[in-house]
This record gives C-alpha cells, sequence and structure tokens, in this order.
C-alpha cells in the first residue's frame, strides 16, 4: 500500500510541480481500486489506482467526451504513464445515498432524486453522441450476451449456492427467452451500467454529479433507472419508485425531442428492474458468499426482499415457467431468514467485553464466572510502536490507523477472526447467554491491541447491535480517555 501512496504522491507533485501536503486512504468498495484524497495548498483531489488497465482507459476516455459535453462527471487531470494511476476531480464525501440516510424521505431528497434522473437522461442522451464504444471495458452493447451473462451470474454464484433443485436446461432455455425478449428494445443510449445513489455525489451547492461509470456501454436507458429506483439499500417507498419513474420519462422525452410509448418503455422497464436484481444477487453471492465479506453478506436479505416485492407485483410479458420457479424459491421466506443475521434486541442479556491488553502485563482477568471466550495475538502485525513518530501515539490516532491499514496485514487480520466470532455471538444471541469476553493483546497494549478492539466493537454493534463494554487496559491506566470512534457511513 506504501508504494501506492508514493506513486500518487509522484504523479500529483508532477502535475503541480510541488508535491503534496498529505494524501489520506479512502474506504474500499466493492471493486480492487484504491482511492486515495491529496491534499494540496489549492484544494484535494482524487487518487485513483487499478491494476485493470482497460477499466482504467473506459473511465478516462469516457470521463474525457463526457465533461467536453458539459455533463455532471469529473474533469481528470492527470494520468501515469503505465495508466494505473489518475488523478480526477473531487466532490466530496456524501453521495445521495448519505442524504437519503440521513434526511429520509423528505421534499428535498425527493428533488435530489429527480435532479438526478434528469442529469442521467443528458448523460445518456446526450453522451451518445459521437461516443467510440470499442473503448467499453467489455461488450460494445448490453445486448443478448450481456443480459445472459447477467444470468447466468446470478445463476453460478448464488442461485447454485443455495443447492435447492431445479430443472437446469429449463431454466436456460427461459434465460434465451427472456434476452431475447429485452434485446430488441426500441431505445439504445448511453447505459451507466452501475447507476445508484452511492455513485452520485452531492456537493455544498446541491449539484449531482456521477462516479463509477467505466462499465458503461450502449443499450437500454431503462437499465440504469432500474438500477437506481431499486437498489436494495436504499429501499425507495412504491410512490416515489412510481413518481420518480415518470419524471425520469418526462426528462428522457424532453432530451430526444420526441414523446415515447410508456406502455411500451414500462413493461422493457419491468424485465430490467428483474435483470438488475438478479444480477446484484450475483453480485452480493460472489462478494459475500465466496469472498466472506460481510457488508455484502448482510446486504442479501435486503436484495431478496426486493426481488420478493417486485415479483409479487409485476408481470414480465412472456412466459418463462422455470425462471419463475426459481425466483419463488429464491424469496421464500425460508431462505430470506437463512440470510438475515441475528440480532440483538433490547431484551438480549448479552454483553460482550471487548479489551486490548500488553502481554507483558498479562492476561486479562475474567470476572463473569464463566470463562473462554477469545484472546488474539496481535504480534505477527508489524508494529507502529518501532516508528519514532508513533511511538507515543495510540491505534486510535490518525498516523497509526493508516500505517496499519495500508501497511500492515491488519485488514486480513481482522477479516479472518470477525469470521470466528460472529459464529459464536450468533449462537449466544440465540440461546441467551449473558457474556462473552474477546481480547486483543499486542507487546505493549497500545497500538495494534487498540486499533483490533475498537475495529472489533466497531463490526459488532454494526453487524448485531449487541451491547458492548470497549475497555482498553493500558490507555486506562495511563489516563488515555478516548472515546469509541463514530459509526462510519
Amino acid at each position: 500500500m506504501q508504494q501506492l501512496v508514493e506513486n500518487i504522491k509522484l504523479l500529483y507533485t508532477n502535475w503541480k510541480g510541488q508535491a503534496p501536503d498529505s494524501v489520506d486512504l479512502l474506504p474500499q468498495s466493492g471493486s480492487e481500486r484504491r482511492y486515495f484524497r491529496v491534499h494540496g495548498k489549492e484544494g484535494a483531489v482524487i487518487g485513483t489506482y487499478g491494476a485493470n488497465c482497460k477499466e482504467n482507459d473506459s473511465f478516462i476516455y469516457f470521463s474525457g467526451h463526457f465533461k467536453e459535453k458539459g455533463l455532471a462527471v469529473p474533469a481528470i487531470f492527470a494520468i501515469s504513464e503505465d495508466n494505473q494511476y489518475y488523478l480526477q476531480e473531487d466532490f466530496g464525501n456524501t453521495s445521495l445515498l448519505n442524504h437519503l440516510e440521513s434526511k429520509g424521505l423528505t421534499d428535498e431528497v425527493y428533488a435530489l432524486f429527480k435532479k438526478s434522473l434528469e442529469a442521467l437522461a443528458q448523460l445518456q442522451v446526450k453522451g451518445d453522441e459521437g461516443l467510440n464504444y470499442d473503448n467499453c471495458l467489455t461488450n460494445r452493447e448490453f445486448g443478448k450476451q450481456a443480459i445472459m451473462a447477467d444470468l447466468l451470474y446470478f445463476k453460478y454464484y448464488f442461485l447454485d449456492a443455495l443447492r435447492k433443485p431445479y430443472d437446469k436446461q429449463k431454466l436456460i432455455d427461459d434465460f434465451e427467452a427472456l434476452s431475447n425478449y429485452l434485446t430488441h428494445t426500441e431505445y439504445k443510449y448511453f447505459m451507466f451500467r452501475d447507476f445508484q445513489s452511492r455513485n452520485i455525489m452531492v456537493t455544498e451547492d446541491n449539484e449531482v454529479h456521477f462516479i463509477d461509470y467505466q462499465g458503461g456501454m450502449k443499450g437500454a436507458p431503462q437499465y440504469d433507472v432500474a438500477s437506481m429506483l431499486w437498489q436494495a439499500r436504499a429501499n425507495l417507498p412504491d410512490k416515489w419508485k412510481y413518481d420518480l419513474l415518470e419524471d425520469y420519462i418526462d426528462a428522457f422525452e424532453n432530451v430526444v425531442g420526441q414523446p415515447v410509448n410508456r406502455n411500451i418503455f414500462q413493461s422493457q422497464y419491468n424485465g430490467y428492474v428483474l435483470i438488475r436484481l438478479l444480477q446484484v444477487l450475483g453480485a452480493y453471492g460472489f462478494r459475500g458468499l465466496f469472498e466472506r465479506k460481510a457488508q455484502f453478506l448482510t446486504s442479501i436479505p435486503l436484495a431478496l426482499r426486493n426481488l420478493k416485492e417486485f415479483f409479487s407485483h409485476q408481470h414480465l410479458g412472456i412466459s418463462v415457467p422455470e425462471f419463475s420457479k426459481v425466483l419463488d424459491l429464491c424469496v421464500a421466506d425460508e431462505i430470506i431468514q437463512q440470510f438475515t443475521p441475528t440480532q440483538a434486541t433490547e431484551e438480549t442479556p448479552l454483553v460482550i467485553k471487548v479489551h486490548s491488553f500488553s502481554y507483558r502485563k498479562g492476561l486479562p482477568s475474567d470476572n463473569s464466572g464463566n470463562g473462554g471466550g477469545f484472546i488474539f495475538d496481535c504480534r505477527g502485525i508489524l508494529n507502529p510502536g518501532r516508528i519514532d513518530h508513533m511511538k507515543t501515539q495510540t491505534g486510535r490516532d490518525k498516523d497509526v490507523k493508516d500505517f496499519l491499514e495500508q501497511q500492515t496485514k491488519m485488514p486480513d487480520f481482522l477479516n479472518s477472526v470477525f469470521d470466528i466470532v460472529d459464529i459464536t455471538v450468533e449462537e449466544y444471541i440465540k440461546r441467551d447467554f449473558e457474556s462473552l469476553m474477546i481480547s486483543f493483546g499486542c507487546t505493549g497494549g497500545q497500538h495494534r491491541s487498540v486499533y483490533a478492539a475498537d475495529a472489533m466493537a466497531r463490526h459488532l454493534r454494526n453487524k448485531f447491535k449487541v451491547k458492548i463494554e470497549l475497555v482498553h487496559i493500558e490507555q486506562e491506566a495511563k489516563n488515555w480517555h478516548n472515546p469509541l470512534p463514530e459509526k462510519k457511513a
């Protein structure tokens, strides 16, 4: 990670003629790309690293083409010679999803969704003009091949993981029929491909800007609208979905300069809603069931409930009997419950005590009378305390956290720890156990163990909503009273 930071600094220095003031690593999302906020005297920019040069090329080309047309995308300021690094305009930290989650279903948030859809219609139609689709990351067009790929993605990474019986050949036949039906759409323009509220940034002046469209291709405009309105985490009410779709069609008609047949548009929209919901389930299955990333596992029940709601109220206008059986299977209550994490309530007696400690001083004592629990040794992680300027800091200071996240295997270590502890916590909640102790030790109880204990407490609160008692033994002994870091969005 340190090498990535150095390369980002070098790119910035070559662009500006002076080194940046600082570089912050931003949280990683679902992709393998890494993002950095690079601070300089004239403000901040976003530094991006991606090993997939074809993906980078697509994003850079699309951005340049769209920016020339005045569309709502970031400017690209600098690109490394190997095309693995680039600097782009910084739109801040606040996404449309952040607005929705913090302000709720307000008129202000509705207006931002409407503005985003209006800007989407501009991007789709005007962005399509003169666009060379040879620069697409994969397919030039979201046609039958791409639709089949999404359906098979769902089949292999989610449906087959359920280990439930179905007629595989009949399902493939239905996939063929559905992809043929959706291929013959009347309108084809630039398709964003991952248009969701998390990829829409809202600046302080309430303007909307788009990011992460490198997977775009030519395709049906309904797909992007379906992606936004049926995003599982957004969980928009039916009235919003209906009204916003009407708002989008109005904006689309305005941009193309002619009316559309709304019945046909709606019918094809329903088909693309289904395709998008299944593609998302495939992605959650891959990231969650195969890569074991907790945030994707916890999103699966949201996506299943979304699919159930859609499937119970909408019709595709095409007969796909085996496909319908499979969808019934996926949205069954037992399947949704299988993926729904156990969470504590106010009546749950379990209290989890999370400690950091120093091995020099000995193991923490357990006064619960039950014994057991977990003790994890962090001494296999590189020690930031050996670096002069971090010796007097703790695992709650930014320099130490950056070091542990960027230059050590602490993230891998914690992911493995979470997998082990989660099994016990879930069972303890179900069985009304009252106490569990989880301790992290390092040499001095100051850096690695403190960081790990904070991360564990945050993870358990977010996932299980369970009561936590967090104690940093060495910090308390030295009268270091730092509060638990706030939950991040």
